[in-house]
C-alpha cells in the first residue's frame, strides 16, 4: 500500500525558507485530510489494453489484454468487476461491443473483424460503469487503422491542398480511384457529398480522369467551429454497380495555432519565469516553428524555437507596464503576431527542474511586495496520494528546496502552491521515471528458434528492486516483416497506465518519451508536462466540498433489479421469479422490500441469455407492474485522438493488407476461414428466417407454419388473430386445439416459458415478432409428452425486433440483458514431427498469450511455433505484479 501523507522532514530535503510540515487541527491540516478522504471515497480506475499488434485488416481478429488499475493504491483494481470493450468506426457508430469479467484487475477478450466492416479508422474504447461518473476523457480510447483487401474493389488515395479567401477555408481534394491491381478507374462518375461535423457542405458530380482522379472542391465558412469530416464519394464502376467510400477531412487549412503557458499557470512581472510553446496544426498534430519576442515598441527581447513536435520554452521576464508579442516564423515561410499573456503586477510562481538523475528542484519565487508577506505552502501528490508537503514563510522573494526522487512515485506528479488562505495559486506536472516502480523482466531467449515452423521457448524473471514479483503478463509475437511497429507512437502498458491515462487530451506519439532515458527526451518530456492540460484532481473542488455525481455504481456482478408496483403504489413483500429462457437455464425467486424493490446479484450469463420475470403480490395477484432498472448505454462521445485518423488507410497499409490477403485467400481455400460477402460472379440468394430470435427446440423456423408481425395488426386479442389462419386448428373460447387431438389443448410457449393453455390473449398481437405452429410429429417429438397436442411458439419482439424488453402480460416481462462475452483460445498451430503439415503458415500474429503467470519466484514461461515465413519476429511482453508495478519488454529474432 502507498504512503498517503509523507511529510517533506522525512525527505531531509529542506533548504532554503522552507521548515517542516507538521500535521495539526490548523486549517491546511484539515484541508490534507479532507484530500485523504476524497480520493478514499471516490477512488478512480484507469485502463489500459494491450493489443496484439497496431493495425488490422478485415477478415483479422482482434485479441487484447486489459489492465485495471486503482488510483489511490496503485494496485490492480478491485472496484469494478465488469469491463466495457468497444470498436467505434469513423461516424461514431458502435459496431462491436464485449462485456467481460474482470478478475483481479485484468481481463481478456477479442473482437472478429467481419467482411461487412470497411476500412477506415476504428477506435477501441475501454471503460468501466464506474468509470462513466469521472468522464470520458480517462477512458482507453486509441484509434486504429483497418485495411481491406480482402473484400474491396476499390482503393482512393486522396490529397488536399488548401487556401484562405477573407475568412473563409477552401480547400480542392484530388482523390484517385484504383482497383486492388493499381489500375486506374478512367471516366467513372462520382457522386460526392462533403460532410464537416456531419453537415453537409457541398454536393456534386464529377468523372474521374484518365489517371482515375476525381477533383472535389469545397468552402468552409465556419473554419473556427467545423474542422474535420468526410468525403462519401460513391463511383460507379463499368458493371454499373456503385461503390461508396468515406474519405476523412482532418482539417480545411494550413491554420497553425501557437499557444503560450507560463509555468505554473500565470506569468508575473519581474519575475524571470518559464514559459512553455505549444504550436498545433488543423490536423492535430504538433508542428515546430520559431520566432521572436518583442515589445510594444517592436524591441527584441528574446529568441525561441520549438524542438520537438511544437513544443519548447523560453525564460522571459515581464517588466512593468509592457506588453509583448510573439512574431511567429512557420515552416512555409509564412508569418503570424500573437500576443502573449497579460502579466499580473504582483504574484507568486512555483518553478520545478526535474532534470537531474537524483532530484527534483522547487523553486517559490514571489513579487517584492510580497516578501514578509503570508506563509505558502507546497504539495506534491500523484493518484490521490500526497507524497510531499512543505511550507514556506516568503522572508525572501526566491525560495528552494531539493526533494529526492527516490520518494516520489514513478509516473506524472502534480506540484499545487497555496496561499496563506490555503486556496490553490499555482500548479505544475512533472514526470517522475522512478525505476523503483518497475518490473524487470530478464529474458532467457536460449530455447528461440530460427527455423522457419521450429517451435520457440522463452524463460524469464520477473522482480523488482531485485526481488522476484508474482505477476500476470500478457505476450505478443509478431512478424515484424509484416507488421512495422511504429515505436514512437506505440500505446502500451506504460504510456497508457504512467502518462496518457492521468492527462486530458491527445498526446502525441506517447511511447517516444520512454525509448530513452537521455537528456533530450527527458527535457521533451518536460515539455509535454509544461503545456499538458491536467484534470483527473481539482484541488479547487476539494478546497469547496464539490464531490462528482456518483450515477454509475461499481459492478461487482451482473445484476437484475427493479421495482414492483400496483396503481403508482410500490408492492412490500411481492413475490418475484427470474427464469433463464435461453442460454442457460436456472430460475430464481425473491421477495420486495418495503418500496417494493428487488434485486437479483451474482449472475453470470452469456451474451445471448434471455430472461422472464414475473411478479405477484404477496397474496398471488397477478396485476402488477415490473419496472427493470436499466442503466443507460454510454454515449459515444468525438475521438480525441483525431490527429491519429489516417486519409488513406488502404494506402498506408497496403503492404500489410496484401499479406494478410493471400493469408485469408489460403484459409478460404482449405475451408478454415467463411466469408459473408460473396465473390460478384455467385449469387447467392438466402430466405430471411421469419422467426430467427425463437425458441423452437427444433431451431428458429423449422415449423410447420409460421406467421409474422404484419398479419397480425388487423385484430385486438391474439387468439381473434389465429381463429381460421392456423390450419389445423380450432378454438374453443381462446384455447386452441388441433383438430386431430380435440381432448387435448396445445402447449402455449412464450420466449421459451411454458404458459396455461389459455394464456393467449395475455399477449398483445402488437408485441408479437412471430408465432409457430407445431404439428406435425418429427416438430412436437422434441417437446416429449407436452407436445402431444400440438405446440405453439410466440416470440415477443425485442432485439432486431427492436427492444430488450416486453411487458405483453400483467406481472410478466421479458428481458434480454447483455451478458458476459465468451472469450476464444488463441489458434497457434503445432509443427512436431507427427503432425508436420505441409500447409503455407502466412500468419501475422505468430502467437497472443493474454495470460502468462510470473510465479512467487518470479518466474514465466511460454512457447510457440515459428511461422513458414523467414523474417524478423517481434516479442512484446507487458505485465503487472499486486503491487500494480509494471514491466515492459521488447526482444526481436530473426527466422531464417
Amino acid at each position: 500500500m502507498k504512503p498517503r501523507i509523507i511529510l517533506a522532514l522525512s525527505f531531509v530535503c529542506l533548504l532554503i525558507g522552507f521548515t517542516a510540515f507538521k500535521m495539526d487541527d490548523d486549517p491546511f491540516s484539515q484541508l490534507l485530510q479532507k484530500f485523504d478522504d476524497y480520493t478514499s471515497k471516490y477512488p478512480q480506475e484507469k485502463v489500459h489494453l494491450h493489443l496484439d499488434k497496431p493495425y488490422y485488416a478485415i477478415g483479422d481478429d482482434v485479441w487484447f489484454k486489459a489492465y485495471v488499475v486503482n488510483t489511490k493504491t496503485g494496485t490492480p483494481s478491485s472496484i469494478s468487476k465488469i469491463l466495457y470493450v468497444e470498436l467505434i468506426n469513423e461516424k461514431d457508430s458502435l459496431k462491436k461491443v464485449v462485456k467481460l469479467p474482470i478478475m483481479g484487475g485484468i481481463s481478456w477478450g477479442d473482437f472478429k473483424l467481419t467482411d461487412s466492416l470497411g476500412e477506415g479508422n476504428y477506435r477501441i474504447r475501454a471503460y468501466t460503469n464506474y468509470m462513466r461518473n469521472f468522464g470520458t476523457e480517462f477512458f482507453f480510447d486509441k484509434t486504429i487503422k483497418i485495411g481491406n483487401s480482402w473484400a474491396n474493389k476499390v482503393f482512393t488515395k486522396t490529397t488536399y491542398n488548401f487556401s484562405k479567401e477573407n475568412n473563409t477555408d477552401k480547400v480542392s481534394a484530388t482523390v484517385h480511384f484504383e482497383d486492388k491491381n493499381g489500375v486506374a478507374y478512367s471516366e467513372n462518375e462520382i457522386s460526392y457529398d462533403v460532410q464537416l461535423d456531419y453537415r453537409s457542405v457541398a454536393k456534386g458530380k464529377v468523372k474521374t480522369s484518365l489517371g482515375g482522379d476525381a477533383v472535389i472542391n469545397f468552402t468552409n465558412n465556419q473554419p473556427f467551429q467545423n474542422k474535420s469530416g468526410k468525403i462519401i464519394a460513391t463511383i460507379t464502376l463499368d458493371n454499373k454497380q456503385k461503390v461508396v467510400k468515406s474519405i476523412p477531412i482532418t482539417s480545411t487549412s494550413n491554420d497553425v495555432d501557437v499557444q503560450f503557458m507560463p509555468e505554473g499557470g500565470t506569468l508575473v512581472e519581474e519575475l524571470p519565469q518559464k514559459v512553455a510553446i505549444k504550436a498545433v496544426n488543423a490536423s492535430g498534430h504538433g508542428e515546430d516553428v520559431e520566432g521572436v519576442i518583442v515589445d510594444e515598441a517592436g524591441a527584441e527581447i528574446t529568441n525561441f524555437a520549438t524542438s520537438y513536435l511544437g513544443m519548447g520554452n523560453l525564460v522571459f521576464n515581464s517588466q512593468a507596464g509592457k506588453t509583448y508579442s510573439a512574431k511567429i516564423k512557420f515552416k512555409d515561410g509564412s508569418q503570424k503576431t500573437v500576443k502573449l499573456p497579460a502579466a499580473a503586477k504582483s504574484g507568486y510562481t512555483i518553478s520545478l527542474n526535474s532534470l537531474d538523475t537524483g532530484k527534483v528542484v522547487l523553486k517559490i519565487m514571489g513579487s517584492a511586495d510580497l516578501v514578509n508577506g503570508e506563509e505558502l505552502k507546497v504539495v506534491a501528490q500523484h493518484g490521490g496520494n500526497v507524497y510531499y508537503v512543505s511550507k514556506a514563510k516568503m522572508d525572501k522573494q526566491v525560495l528552494l528546496a531539493n526533494i529526492p526522487k527516490k520518494n516520489l512515485p514513478t509516473g506524472i506528479v502534480q506540484f499545487t502552491l497555496f496561499s496563506g488562505s490555503n486556496q490553490p495559486i499555482a500548479e505544475r506536472l512533472i514526470f517522475v521515471n522512478n525505476k523503483a516502480g518497475l518490473i524487470d523482466v530478464s529474458l532467457n531467449s536460449s530455447g528461440v528458434s530460427t527455423a522457419k515452423k521450429g517451435k520457440t521457448s522463452f524463460a524469464f524473471d520477473a522482480a523488482n528492486e531485485g526481488q522476484p514479483v508474482l505477476g500476470s503478463f500478457s505476450v505478443s509475437v509478431t512478424n515484424a516483416n509484416k507488421v512495422t511497429p511504429d515505436e514512437d507512437n506505440e500505446t502500451n502498458i506504460l504510456t497508457s497506465l504512467l502518462l496518457t491515462s492521468d492527462l486530458i487530451g491527445y498526446v502525441e506519439k506517447p511511447n517516444h518519451y520512454f525509448l530513452k532515458d537521455d537528456l533530450q527526451t527527458q527535457k521533451e518530456l518536460d515539455n509535454l508536462m509544461l503545456t499538458q492540460g491536467w484534470r483527473r484532481f481539482i484541488w479547487k473542488n476539494i478546497v469547496n466540498n464539490v464531490g462528482p455525481n456518483i450515477t454509475y455504481k461499481a459492478e461487482q456482478s451482473i445484476t437484475i433489479s427493479g421495482t414492483i408496483t400496483k396503481g403508482n403504489k410500490p408492492v412490500p413483500g411481492g413475490k418475484v421469479m427470474l427464469m433463464a429462457t435461453k442460454g442457460t437455464m436456472y430460475i430464481l425467486d425473491t421477495v420486495t422490500n418495503a418500496e417494493g424493490k428487488f434485486v437479483f446479484d451474482n449472475l453470470s450469463f452469456g451474451d445471448s441469455t434471455k430472461f422472464v420475470v414475473q411478479a405477484r403480490t404477496k397474496t398471488e395477484r397477478k396485476f402488477v407492474d415490473i419496472n427493470l432498472d436499466v442503466v443507460p448505454n454510454q454515449i459515444v462521445t468525438k475521438n480525441k485522438n483525431g490527429a491519429d485518423v489516417e486519409v488513406n488507410v488502404n494506402n498506408t497499409l497496403m503492404k500489410y493488407i496484401k499479406e494478410s490477403d493471400s493469408y485469408f485467400n489460403e484459409m478460404t481455400r482449405l475451408g478454415l476461414l467463411e466469408r459473408t460477402i460473396k465473390l460478384e460472379e455467385v449469387t447467392i440468394t438466402e430466405k430471411k428466417n421469419p422467426a430467427k430470435n425463437s425458441s423452437n427446440l427444433n431451431g428458429a423456423g423449422r415449423a410447420d407454419f409460421i406467421m409474422t408481425a404484419d398479419q397480425l395488426s388487423t385484430c385486438v386479442t391474439l387468439s381473434q388473430c389465429l381463429q381460421g389462419r392456423l390450419p389445423g386448428v380450432i378454438f374453443r373460447g381462446n384455447v386452441p386445439y388441433l383438430m386431430r387431438s380435440q381432448d387435448t389443448p396445445i402447449r402455449i410457449i412464450v420466449d421459451g416459458m411454458q404458459m396455461e393453455s389459455d394464456f393467449l390473449d395475455n399477449v398483445s398481437p402488437t408485441d408479437v415478432e412471430s408465432i409457430e405452429l407445431l404439428k406435425s410429429i418429427g416438430n412436437t417429438a422434441i417437446y416429449g409428452s407436452q407436445g402431444g397436442g400440438g405446440v405453439i411458439i410466440i416470440t415477443t419482439k425485442r432485439g432486431d425486433g427492436g427492444r430488450s424488453t416486453d411487458r405483453y402480460a400483467p406481472g410478466i416481462v421479458t428481458f434480454n440483458p447483455k451478458g458476459f462475452t465468451i472469450s476464444r483460445e488463441f489458434y497457434s498451430p503445432k509443427y512436431d514431427t507427427e503432425s508436420n503439415s505441409n500447409r503455407a503458415d502466412l500468419r501475422t500474429t505468430i502467437y497472443w498469450n493474454p495470460q502468462v503467470v510470473a510465479d512467487k519466484d518470479g518466474k514465466g514461461k511460454f512457447d510457440f511455433y515459428n511461422a513458414d515465413e523467414p523474417a524478423q519476429y517481434r516479442v512484446v511482453i507487458e505485465g503487472i505484479d499486486a503491487f500494480g508495478h509494471l514491466g515492459r519488454k521488447v526482444y526481436t529474432y530473426d527466422v531464417k
